[in-house]
């Protein structure tokens, strides 16, 4: 779409204030584990079972939250601000504050607060997409380009910062929460307008008849299985990195590769998912990153401009599953919940116990075979490490493919 129609209907507010939201999703799982590790010496087992116990939470907090979004009205403008300063006074306390009490639990407290207002911010921005678009021609796959682009550019920024401030601030990441916060605020005063009521909004849908939709049960289940793989990766990216590829100093730059080459191919693929439509454009970025998977697992010590290619590549299959699965299933829940606060509970539920299931598992059972971060492993613990990286997500890739291929979507 042109430039002026798309700052007419504000959808750069809408870039921005994903960039903001993305910004404390995947980096946070990528750096705060390790952060805390480094840091205050707490065990990954520990932090694996802290995130695990975060998102058995969210099995109940994520639908009471889109059931309380979808009740909101004339004060939605005022409870995402609310949720806005959460997300910020989180932030700082995750990576500002020194813990004020034992370091885990503080971590445990900072990062309830964190992805709380997460979750609550994400379910009123996608169900508010789906009353904006309507049902407007190819409305959902064009916010989403706008949308998605945004969010992936949040995650460059949030993954790069971290690594940028290393040489210009003597704390890091205390400078990257503040200066997140701030820009959360900013986001939030630009979004203000967009929370007013629209005339498309409806009653609230029971949670009870999503679920029982086939083809938003579907889409469901595929969102689970597909972005498992990515929860896998990201949980074990800077490990990788740093004791598969002997790469140490290397994890921020190959990070903001990865997710600047995400960034870039979503306005790709928007552009192909309206050509050719967004199941077949899927299916061809899944094929592509179970090849790039199978790639990184020939990979060994000091083959770092290998896996730069391959965070190009891998990048933007990712691109790719932010930008047309969010797309699809809004367009099934502006059929069957034109408001998408329930609908986008269970998204988010879905998409965060992912990182969940892969921090319970992976963190704790490197730590068994005796993986220690920043030391040298042995070649034993070094293949399960890479195994874990690249084959697990091959695989869950293959079911997932197969699940989209059964699932029969409206033209």
């Amino acid at each position: 779409m042109s430039l002026s129609s798309a700052l007419s209907q504000r959808y750069p507010a809408y870039t921005g204030f994903a960039a903001v939201l993305s910004g404390a999703g995947l980096p946070i799982y990528i750096y705060a584990p390790k952060y805390y590790a480094d840091t205050y010496g707490v065990s990954l087992t520990a932090l694996g079972a802290v995130l695990f116990g975060l998102r058995l939470f969210d099995v109940v907090q994520d639908p009471v939250l889109g059931w309380v979004s979808e009740r909101l009205r004339d004060s939605k403008a005022i409870a995402v601000s609310l949720g806005a300063l959460l997300l910020a006074a989180s932030m700082i306390a995750l990576f500002a504050v020194a813990p004020l009490i034992d370091p885990i639990w503080w971590f445990g407290l900072s990062i309830t607060g964190l992805f709380t207002a997460f979750s609550f911010l994400m379910i009123n921005f996608y169900a508010q997409g789906i009353s904006k678009v309507a049902d407007t021609e190819n409305g959902h796959v064009r916010l989403a380009a706008w949308r998605e682009s945004g969010a992936l550019l949040g995650i460059c920024l949030a993954a790069a910062a971290p690594t940028l401030l290393m040489g210009v601030a003597a704390d890091p990441f205390a400078m990257f929460a503040y200066g997140f916060a701030a820009a959360t605020l900013v986001a939030a005063i630009f979004m203000w307008r967009e929370w007013a009521p629209t005339s498309t909004m409806s009653d609230p849908t029971p949670i009870r008849e999503i679920i029982a939709d086939p083809l938003a049960r579907r889409l469901l289940l595929l969102a689970l299985v597909n972005a498992t793989p990515v929860a896998v990766s990201s949980t074990l990216f800077l490990f990788f990195v740093e004791s598969r590829l002997d790469a140490p100093g290397f994890e921020g730059p190959l990070l903001v590769l990865f997710f600047f080459a995400a960034a870039v191919s979503s306005p790709f693929w928007s552009a192909l998912a309206h050509k050719f439509g967004e199941k077949p454009v899927l299916l061809f970025a899944m094929v592509m990153a179970i090849l790039v998977y199978g790639w990184t697992l020939t990979l060994g010590a000091g083959d770092v401009t290998a896996f730069a290619i391959i965070c190009v590549l891998s990048g933007a299959t990712i691109g790719a599953d932010l930008t047309l699965l969010p797309a699809m299933f809004a367009k099934r829940m502006s059929i069957i919940s034109p408001n998408g606060g329930q609908g986008f509970g269970l998204w988010s539920l879905v998409s965060k116990f992912t990182l969940a299931f892969a921090a319970v598992l992976l963190l704790p059972l490197l730590e068994l075979q005796g993986f220690v971060a920043g030391t040298d492993n042995t070649a034993q613990v070094l293949t399960l490490l890479t195994v874990l990286y690249a084959l697990v997500p091959s695989l869950l890739k293959l079911l997932a493919i197969a699940l989209l291929v059964m699932t029969k979507l409206e033209d």
